[in-house]
């Protein structure tokens, strides 16, 4: 208990008292309002990821309510704000408030030029909600780690070229294992997520009239997907004695020859051939390391058969010259880029074909068929093949208990004249 000045008569009371023994002042009842209108000044929190209002100090603004939106997330889960538009200052809290809202319900309104990351920011988070499992949200992100060349892009500007650029040129960092750091081109099935990823978020630009048109529904992949697929999977054709003659006696007059001549004698896949770099390429020891698909296709070391070292020598000089980190390169295809993918090699392959007027019947696949053949009419070890292709043998102390030198591999594969 203590002695309070009635707000009234300023005679001393106790701050306990009902009334003000001397003029009849409401003690209690005033000290209850006080209590009650300092709790009304008191703000709810704003939902997370809604936004922030900020009251400025300055009691000389007019409008001293500062409102934000959130146009993302740090990788540490931190939001990201940015100035509401077109205006971010209010004479209210309850102003700021409302505005907010507003923005919430129909986000890019104000937002003409958002990037293509912030939409994806945007979409995802209420594409995810949507998603039964995380798989399926697993999916989505991996898919995108690939697009990285056209985050900063304007939504509006990204056309299907840009789109098909992520799906040809795109890579992500491996964060894994021994090969940490290195970088990853889209599968074939990897591509036709990005399609999908792309469709649907452009959908969703397309609903909240960021985009006039939907660029990533302009050209259907699913036809070019499937034939690479189907590639790998139809009966391949080997190349004739006299089609290999004939290559031979062109490889300096028609462009690219050469690597259907590489292929013809080491058994890469199409795939494969434009994912081995130069690190990788051992002009001392005459060896070459690449691989991709399975366990026993991956980091596999193949000899570099003598027929073609001189091939492989050109295309090394060639990568240093143009300043590539792999050996095989598009050196033609200016707008595209160098990376030599599936798509430049198929073309590239069949122009060959057409120009020395071979069997129309070949395809990419087919210099691998032609190794494997010419590896088995030479009496090459049956397991030394699987090793240099890349398939798993399932011969237990082949597989377990015998290790092939490079020597051994070498000694194999010029068997091969």
């Amino acid at each position: 208990m203590a002695l309070i000045n009635c707000p009234e008569c300023n005679n001393e009371v106790s701050d306990q008292a009902y009334m003000c023994p001397r003029c009849g002042f409401p003690i209690t009842a005033q000290k209850t309002a006080t209590k009650a209108k300092r709790v009304s000044k008191k703000r709810k929190r704003l939902p997370n990821g809604f936004g922030s209002i900020t009251e400025l100090k300055n009691p000389n603004l007019r409008k001293r309510f500062f409102a934000r939106v959130t146009v993302g997330r740090t990788p540490t889960g931190r939001c990201i704000l940015k100035s509401l538009k077109p205006d971010a200052y209010f004479e209210t809290y309850e102003d700021a408030f409302v505005a907010l809202v507003e923005y919430n319900k129909n986000p890019y309104d104000l937002e003409p030029d958002i990037t293509v990351q912030e939409l994806y920011d945007k979409w995802s988070e209420e594409y995810f909600k949507t998603l039964s499992s995380s798989t399926s949200e697993r999916t989505i992100t991996s898919a995108w780690a690939y697009c990285s060349s056209i985050y900063s892009m304007r939504a509006k500007d990204v056309r299907a070229r840009h789109i098909k650029g992520c799906m040809e040129e795109g890579y992500r960092i491996e964060n894994k294992g021994k090969k940490k750091g290195e970088k990853v081109f889209a599968s074939a099935s990897t591509k036709s997520r990005i399609k999908s990823l792309f469709n649907l978020m452009f959908d969703y630009a397309l609903e909240y009239e960021i985009v006039d048109k939907n660029y990533a529904r302009t050209f259907d992949l699913s036809g070019e997907i499937i034939k690479e697929r189907e590639d790998a999977k139809i009966d391949h054709i080997r190349f004739s004695d006299e089609e290999l003659d004939k290559l031979w006696k062109n490889v300096e007059n028609v462009p690219y020859v050469d690597i259907i001549l590489i292929q013809c004698y080491s058994g890469w896949r199409p795939q494969e051939l434009g994912l081995i770099k130069l690190s990788d390429v051992d002009l001392e020891n005459w060896t070459f390391k690449g691989g991709m698909k399975t366990a026993a296709g991956k980091d596999r070391i193949v000899p570099i058969h003598t027929k073609i070292r001189n091939l492989v020598q050109s295309r090394y000089i060639e990568a240093q010259e143009v300043n590539s980190d792999y050996i095989f390169n598009c050196t033609d295809a200016a707008k595209s880029g160098k990376f030599f993918s599936y798509d430049k090699y198929k073309v590239r392959f069949q122009k060959v074909i057409s120009v020395l007027e071979l069997d129309q019947r070949h395809r990419p696949h087919d210099p691998r068929k032609t190794f494997v053949s010419m590896a088995k009419e030479s009496d090459m070890n049956e397991h030394v093949i699987k090793l240099l292709i890349g398939h798993s043998d399932k011969d237990i102390t082949e597989n377990t208990y015998t290790e092939r030198s490079i020597e051994n591999l070498r000694k194999e594969i010029e068997k091969i004249k």
